[in-house]
């Protein structure tokens, strides 16, 4: 007959079995929550690094399309290199109409979003687009409304100007250093396209010279 001690041994031994099978299921319970966690952790972490580098890839891409843009030219304009830059106080003969560059007066004419009602001179145009403006110009084939709306866009944008312009070939014609369009219509989408490479753009001899200051008609 087993004595009263041996009974609570066995008794004891049993209890401390039990603690150490609910302390390993408690273990492999906390292993399986921080393996579950690690796993989201993971999850997580990846689809965050996914994310950014896509994002990453995608603003640099954006940012080449539109570097590309710019550097590529407007279509159907026209542009000329080697252009002199003397400042002279003759009239200059250009090979280009308007002219685009070339030698020109010591004084530019006013282009912070100016509109003159009357023709003005060449030479003063010509320094205006050596500072960075685009020069606006129309004849007698555009229509009223166009005038308008081009002189709308003009007022509203520095180192910029509007002229009437007689002799040119074209009803509007926008005009910077060494690069020129002619369009119909004010409504081209290319007018804006011009304006928004070309005003300051990486054609500008002088980049940020004055568009005040200087000569208004």
């Amino acid at each position: 007959m087993a004595s009263a001690n041996s009974k609570g041994k066995k008794k004891n031994t049993g209890k401390a079995a039990d603690r150490r099978a609910r302390i390993e299921e408690m273990r492999r319970a906390e292993q399986a929550r921080d393996r579950r966690n690690r796993t989201i952790t993971i999850a997580v972490s990846a689809a965050i690094l996914a994310g950014v580098v896509g994002g990453g890839w995608y603003l640099i891409d954006n940012a080449n399309q539109k570097e590309q843009a710019k550097a590529a030219p407007v279509a159907g304009e026209k542009t000329w290199s080697k252009l002199s830059r003397n400042h002279v106080t003759k009239a200059v003969t250009y090979p280009m109409t308007p002219p685009v560059g070339g030698d020109h007066s010591p004084v530019w004419e006013n282009c912070n979003g100016d509109v003159y009602t009357s023709q003005i001179k060449n030479e003063n145009a010509v320094h205006s687009l050596e500072h960075g403006a685009v020069w606006v110009t129309y004849n007698e084939q555009a229509s009223a409304t166009d005038i308008q709306a081009l002189a709308n866009k003009v007022r509203k944008t520095p180192y910029t100007l509007m002229s009437p312009f007689k002799n040119q070939p074209s009803p509007i014609t926008l005009s910077a250093w060494g690069h020129q369009l002619n369009v119909q219509k004010d409504s081209d989408p290319r007018v804006a396209e011009f304006l928004s490479k070309y005003v300051q753009g990486k054609q500008t001899p002088e980049p940020g010279a004055a568009c005040t200051g200087g000569k208004s008609t």
